[in-house]
């Protein structure tokens, strides 16, 4: 399975996995080809694809890059590809990208219910910090917020 950066002939593929899964925040198409526009505000779109000739994307992870913290905004993985570790490959390429541009820590809200996606997210270190009341609608729930740092100790100025 290979990451990478995700390109404009990504985006149909993405916009497919997205609207299959029920857990995902749905965007509009607009939204989606907006993340790789040249003037969008730093997004990191990553998708994971076998390395075989027109393999389909199998995953994809959208973070917005910010100052000292990263918000880890949107992740898929195809229903068919679940359970293989991909989900924790994108989240670990995130976590070295970040790392790696001086970001602090990644912040995200993940739905209360949602189990599988807080497993995945403690096992990569994230800690939960927080909870939002009511922030989900369809059904309304509260949204646990999530932090991992990066870096152990200060930044030295």
């Amino acid at each position: 399975m290979e990451i990478r950066h995700a390109t404009l002939a990504d985006l149909t593929q993405i916009r497919a996995l997205e609207i299959q899964s029920a857990t995902a925040g749905h965007w509009s198409a607009g939204q989606y080809n907006a993340l790789l526009a040249n003037d969008a505000p730093r997004k990191i779109v990553l998708v994971a694809q076998e390395r075989a000739p027109d393999s389909k994307v199998a995953g994809f992870l959208v973070a917005q890059g910010l100052t000292d913290d990263w918000e880890l905004e949107n992740i898929v993985v195809a229903e068919h590809c679940q359970k293989r570790g991909i989900a924790s490959a994108l989240v670990r390429r995130l976590l070295s990208e970040a790392e790696a541009a001086g970001a602090a820590s990644i912040i995200l809200e993940v739905r209360e219910s949602n189990a599988p996606a807080r497993r995945l997210y403690e096992s990569n270190g994230f800690t939960a910090e927080g909870r939002r009341k009511g922030y989900y609608r369809n059904p309304v729930e509260d949204a646990i917020l999530y932090r991992r740092s990066l870096q152990f100790c200060d930044k030295i100025s």
